[in-house]
């Protein structure tokens, strides 16, 4: 998907900033009061509690790449399909479907919603 941008936001360099594990650039997207949810995890509010969820969760894997399938944009709403490569800090890789929902308010998120399942992330291999 080259060129996504929906509401404002580049998509593409949302996801190359998750992929990089680049937390302060990550950041730059999401609005101060955002509220953030992945997966099955309680919803966290604000750019301070996003930033320590989302290096917390970083520091479980060693690597993560997206491939983005598909983006569908509906007035302030954005969804987004895809795939992650995760790789484990045992050099595995684990690939997993995602879709994401976000809110965009003024050229950043608002709401971000992940909706997976991570748990054969974590299983035994």
């Amino acid at each position: 998907m080259t060129g996504d941008k929906a509401g404002g936001i580049q998509f593409e360099k949302l996801f190359a900033s998750i992929d990089a594990m680049d937390t302060e650039s990550f950041l730059s997207f999401i609005a101060e009061d955002a509220t953030f949810r992945f997966g099955s995890t309680p919803p966290v509010q604000g750019q301070v509690a996003i930033q320590a969820a989302v290096e917390n969760f970083f520091a479980s894997f060693a690597a993560l790449r997206h491939d983005l399938q598909r983006l569908v944009a509906d007035g302030d709403a954005v969804v987004c399909e895809g795939e992650v490569t995760y790789t484990r800090h045992d050099g595995n890789n684990i690939t997993l479907p995602f879709a994401n929902i976000f809110e965009v308010d003024g050229g950043l998120i608002s709401v971000y919603r992940i909706y997976i399942d991570i748990a054969p992330l974590f299983a035994e291999q």
